[in-house]
């Protein structure tokens, strides 16, 4: 049978299952996990434990990449239905355990009928034949069209805009990335290469990671790239993927990374990871971000002169922070942000007044003095006001940076260094490869400090108001104007 004659054939099996679908499968309902900020995030009754994601790109950035996703999971209850967050695609078939199931789609979820009821507590595997689209709108996040191919940029609630699954933070799983190129291309990947095969003019890359991973911290490049390599901490494989042409640049940049490495391990411990690596992007997002492993920053960030080197640098320690602090140790949930952002802003600071001389104590009043006004603006650190729906990024405001950094600062004046250290270190040592919550902090802080800390926290983190600064009583906070920041981003640059 000729080759266009498949494809229509194809395509009206399709059609006549779709209508199949619609005639046999009531009505699909998006569902979610519950999460106070993104209530149809996630999906409930099954536990993902690895993705294989299969993509073809044809060279063109604007044009939908053929994908198979495939999903491992456990499940946690009695399924009739399995819905997956899908948001920008075209689903084109779903198998369930080798088995054709029937589908149907409302809002952003994929409602999948097994062949059979899923019993609680049996292993399953979810088949999506489907496309990724990177044409859609880039400031909802996804994919990211560079100046010659594709990042991604899925945090918070982006990875269904490129993949199927279970979009949140609770749900880690390890990922496989097989991903189809022009040889003329190459592609990275979070996670450490598992093999390279050339057939024809395409090329299929294979990445795996060796750690757990949310699905917003998934990375995917493909360009006219180079990798250059080099050695952190005890051997660590560094791995940069930056565009050709500008390599030599970047490389003083890259080249600080071992140093940022091992200055962050002295504070927290082990790097958590397999590798670890910048992806330098041609492209315009506003915000730099961690993904895991490979974590993706702006070209302009290291070629724009008015960036001082103090505050580059400060920005790649944040986004290296991260992988302790959001990707090693991920939220529950959305509301336990403040656990991320605080933490990169945190180090972030301490590393510029270790190295540039920006006192971090003159940085923490500044924040004090703008701290009211942030949460009336965003809500308190740990229970943050909801995005807007039409610009969910709004969720990344100041408060939840330098914000959240300060109640780390206040809880270090309230409970001494030491304690500080040891609760900082025991943190990401007690919850690797996990999501943890606001809770899990505050009783790991008292059970370091030694005694109750719930007044303490109750204001910092949940007060509409900023409570006084232990050690520091004449500090006020007034209220200027602000302005909610860009996800990813720290704050802008300062003088001097």
């Amino acid at each position: 049978m000729p080759y266009t004659s498949r494809r229509l054939r194809a395509a009206l099996l399709v059609t006549a299952s779709a209508a199949l679908v619609a005639a046999t499968l009531p009505a699909p309902e998006p569902l979610g996990i519950g999460d106070r900020l993104f209530p149809h995030l996630g999906n409930p009754g099954y536990d993902v434990l690895a993705y294989d994601i299969s993509l073809t790109y044809r060279g063109k950035n604007t044009e939908p990449l053929d994908a198979v996703t495939t999903i491992d999971a456990r499940t946690t209850h009695s399924l009739e239905r399995v819905n997956l967050d899908f948001a920008v695609g075209t689903v084109e078939a779903v198998e369930i355990d080798g088995r054709a199931a029937e589908f149907a789609t409302r809002d952003e979820d994929l409602v999948v009928r097994p062949p059979d009821r899923l019993p609680a507590g049996v292993p399953v595997r979810i088949t999506v034949r489907h496309t990724s689209d990177p044409s859609g709108d880039p400031s909802r996040g996804g994919w990211v069209r560079t100046a010659d191919g594709l990042a991604m940029a899925n945090q918070a609630d982006a990875a269904h805009r490129v993949f199927p699954g279970n979009d949140h933070p609770a749900d880690k799983a390890y990922f496989t990335f097989r991903v189809t190129a022009p040889n003329d291309l190459t592609v990275v990947a979070g996670g450490l290469p598992a093999g390279r095969r050339q057939h024809g003019a395409m090329t299929t890359w294979t990445y795996r990671t060796a750690h757990p991973m949310a699905t917003e911290l998934a990375q995917v490049s493909i360009g006219r790239s180079t990798v250059p390599h080099r050695t952190g901490p005890h051997g660590l494989p560094v791995r940069d993927v930056v565009p050709s042409a500008d390599r030599d640049t970047l490389e003083p940049w890259l080249d600080k990374t071992p140093k940022h490495l091992a200055w962050m391990e002295e504070q927290v411990g082990p790097y958590p990871f397999e590798t670890y690596g910048l992806l330098v992007a041609d492209t315009e997002t506003g915000f730099e971000l961690e993904t895991q492993t490979l974590s993706l920053f702006e070209r302009s960030l290291f070629t724009e002169p008015a960036h001082p080197a103090w505050y580059v640098e400060s920005v790649m320690v944040h986004e290296l922070a991260h992988q302790w602090f959001g990707d090693s140790v991920s939220p529950r949930v959305w509301s336990d942000l403040w656990l991320n952002e605080g933490h990169a802003t945190w180090y972030e600071a301490r590393y510029a007044e270790e190295h540039a001389d920006k006192p971090l104590e003159q940085r923490m009043r500044e924040a004090y003095t703008h701290s009211d006004a942030w949460r009336a603006a965003g809500g308190p650190p740990a229970h943050p006001d909801a995005p807007s729906p039409d610009h969910k990024i709004s969720l990344f405001r100041p408060v939840v940076y330098d914000g959240s950094a300060l109640v780390l600062y206040a809880l270090r004046q309230e409970i001494g260094t030491d304690a500080f250290d040891r609760l900082e270190r025991t943190w990401v040592r007690e919850h690797r490869d996990r999501s943890a919550t606001t809770a899990d902090f505050t009783r790991l802080a008292a059970r370091i400090a030694g005694r109750d800390l719930t007044a303490f926290f109750d204001g910092w983190l949940f007060g509409e108001k900023t409570p006084p600064m232990p050690g520091h009583p004449d500090w006020r906070s007034a209220k200027p104007r602000t302005t909610a920041g860009p996800r990813g981003a720290v704050p802008a640059p300062k003088p001097g």
